[in-house]
C-alpha cells in the first residue's frame, strides 16, 4: 500500500508510510476538511515546506561545492545564472499556480476525470515551452550573460553554466509541474521521497565532477549544472514508476497520455489563471535581473556575496511560500466543495503559521548569520559583506509571507489580475528605483534595503485589497 492518513484517537488524520490502517490513499481525501484546520493546514504544509528545502539543499550544496571546492569565483559564476533561472520558471509557475487552482477544485467537487484532463493539457504546453527555452538558450547563453554585465574574470564559467542549465529546461519543468499538480489532489508526500532522491544524486555526482572521482572527468563550474541534470532525469524515472505501481490519480498512464492532447476550453482557463501569475513572476525575476546588474557593478565579490545571500533567504522564504500554496489549494477544494466561506478561516491560518514559522526561521537567521554565510564564502572581506546584506533584508521575509497568503487566497477563487497589479506596482514603482537611487547614495546596501520597502508596500495593499473589496464578493467554481 502507497502513503496513507488515518485518524488518531483525537480524530486528527496522521499520515503513515509505507503501511497503515486505512484502506484509503492519502489522494483520496479532501485534506481541507478535518476536524482542525490548524492540524490539517500543517498535515499538508509539513512534507511540502520539507520539499521545498530539499529542492533548494540541491542547489545550496552546489553552492558549497563549488566555493568551498574550487572558490568565490565559481560561486560568482553559478550566482549569475540564479535570476535568469527565475525568469524562465517563472512560466512554469504560472501555468502550475492555474493548473493547481482547477485541480484543486476538481478534486474538492470528486471529479477525477477533469483532475487528468486539466493535467494532460497543462503538461503539453509546459513541455513546448521548455523546449523552446532549452533550443534558445543553448545558443544565446552567452550574449544574454554579456548584457547582464557578467563581471569578465567570471563569464567563460557562467557561460558554461547557464547553457547546461537551460538546455536541460524541460526537466526541471517537468518534475516542478507534476509536483505542483500533486499538491492540488492534497498530495505532498509524493514530491517529497522525489526530491530526497533527487538529493541523494547530487550529493554524489556533484562533488565527483568537480574532483574528477571514479575516472570521471573534471568539469569545474559546469559540473554543478550537469548534476542537476542528472538528477532530474533520475528522479522523474523513479516518479513515473511509483505513481504507476500506487495508482497515483496522475500517474503518466494511458489515460494521461490521451488527455495530454491539449483541451482548449480548459487550456483558455489555466492561461487566464496561470498567465497573470507568471507575468508576475516575470516582473520580479526582471527586477532581479536589474538588481543583479546594479550588484554585478560593485565587482564579482559583490557578486557572491549576492549569491550567498539568497541561499539563506530561499530557505527563509520557504514556509512562506509553502503557506501560501497550503492556502490556495486549501481554499480551491473548499470552493470545489461548495464551501466558499471557509476561506476567511484558511486565510487566518496562513497567517499565523506565517509569523510562526517564518517569524522563526528569521530570528535564527539572526543568530546564525556569520556561519551561514561561512558555508559558502571562505574570504572574510566578502563573508563580512554578506553578512551586513542579510542583516538589511531578512526580517522582511514575514511580511512578504503575509502579502502571499492574501493573493494565494485569492488565486483560489479565480482573482489573479488585482494581486498582479499590486505586486508589479510595488516592484516596479518602489524595488527598482529604490534600489537604484539608495545604491548611488549609499554603495551596495542601498539595493538591499529596496526589499524591505517593497514587501512591506505588498503587505499592505494585498490586505487592504482582500479585506476591503475581495471577501465581500461572490466567489464561484471555475470548472
Amino acid at each position: 500500500m502507497g502513503p496513507c492518513f488515518r485518524r488518531d484517537d483525537s480524530g486528527v488524520y496522521c499520515l503513515t508510510y509505507p503501511s497503515c490502517t486505512s484502506s484509503v490513499p492519502f489522494w483520496k481525501l479532501n485534506v481541507s476538511n478535518p476536524p482542525s484546520l490548524r492540524k490539517s493546514f500543517l498535515s499538508f504544509l509539513a512534507p511540502m515546506l520539507l520539499s521545498n528545502v530539499l529542492q533548494s539543499l540541491f542547489g545550496t550544496i552546489n553552492g558549497v561545492y563549488l566555493g568551498q571546492m574550487i572558490g568565490v569565483d565559481a560561486l560568482a559564476a553559478a550566482s549569475v545564472f540564479f535570476p535568469v533561472m527565475f525568469f524562465f520558471i517563472s512560466f512554469v509557475i504560472g501555468l502550475s499556480a492555474g493548473a493547481s487552482v482547477m485541480i484543486g477544485q476538481a478534486w474538492g467537487a470528486g471529479e477525477p476525470d477533469r483532475v487528468k484532463a486539466v493535467a494532460g493539457t497543462t503538461m503539453t504546453v509546459t513541455l513546448l515551452l521548455a523546449l523552446a527555452i532549452a533550443i534558445s538558450g543553448g545558443l544565446f547563453a552567452r550574449p544574454l550573460l554579456v548584457a547582464l554585465a557578467t563581471p569578465p574574470d567570471v563569464l567563460d564559467a557562467a557561460v558554461s553554466y547557464a547553457r547546461i542549465m537551460m538546455i536541460t529546461m524541460p526537466v526541471t519543468f517537468a518534475f516542478l509541474l507534476l509536483a505542483a499538480m500533486m499538491r492540488g489532489v492534497g498530495d505532498t508526500v509524493t514530491p517529497l521521497v522525489a526530491l530526497t532522491v533527487s538529493t541523494i544524486v547530487g550529493l554524489v555526482v556533484t562533488p565527483a565532477l568537480i574532483r574528477g572521482w571514479l575516472g570521471l572527468p573534471m568539469l569545474g563550474v559546469a559540473s554543478a549544472a550537469i548534476a542537476s541534470a542528472v538528477s532530474g532525469v533520475v528522479t522523474l524515472l523513479w516518479l513515473h514508476v511509483h505513481m504507476l505501481r500506487h495508482k497515483h490519480p496522475l500517474a503518466f498512464d494511458t489515460a494521461f497520455l490521451r488527455a495530454m492532447r491539449p483541451n482548449g476550453a480548459l487550456l483558455r482557463i489555466v492561461l487566464r489563471l496561470g498567465i497573470p501569475t507568471a507575468i508576475g513572476m516575470v516582473v520580479v525575476s526582471l527586477a532581479e535581473l536589474v538588481l543583479l546588474g546594479l550588484v554585478n557593478g560593485f565587482g564579482s565579490d559583490a557578486t557572491a556575496a549576492y549569491g550567498a545571500v539568497n541561499q539563506v533567504i530561499g530557505y527563509v522564504q520557504f514556509p512562506a511560500i509553502s503557506i501560501a500554496i497550503t492556502t490556495s489549494i486549501f481554499g480551491a477544494q473548499a470552493i470545489g466543495r461548495g464551501e466558499p466561506g471557509r476561506v476567511g478561516a484558511i486565510v487566518r491560518t496562513g497567517l499565523e503559521m506565517n509569523l510562526a514559522l517564518t517569524g522563526g526561521l528569521v530570528v535564527l537567521g539572526y543568530l546564525f548569520a556569520r556561519p551561514l554565510m561561512g558555508f559558502f564564502i571562505t574570504d572574510s572581506a566578502v563573508l563580512a559583506l554578506a553578512q551586513q546584506l542579510l542583516y538589511i533584508v531578512l526580517w522582511s521575509m514575514v511580511l512578504f509571507g503575509m502579502a502571499t497568503v492574501f493573493s494565494g487566497a485569492m488565486r483560489a477563487g479565480g482573482t489573479v489580475w488585482m494581486p498582479l497589479f499590486i505586486s508589479t506596482l510595488a516592484i516596479a514603482a518602489v524595488e527598482v528605483p529604490v534600489a537604484t537611487l539608495l545604491s548611488r547614495a549609499i554603495g551596495i546596501s542601498g539595493i538591499w534595503i529596496a526589499y524591505p520597502v517593497t514587501f512591506a508596500t505588498m503587505f499592505l495593499l494585498q490586505m487592504a485589497y482582500y479585506v476591503l473589496v475581495w471577501r465581500k464578493q461572490t466567489i464561484k467554481r471555475l470548472i
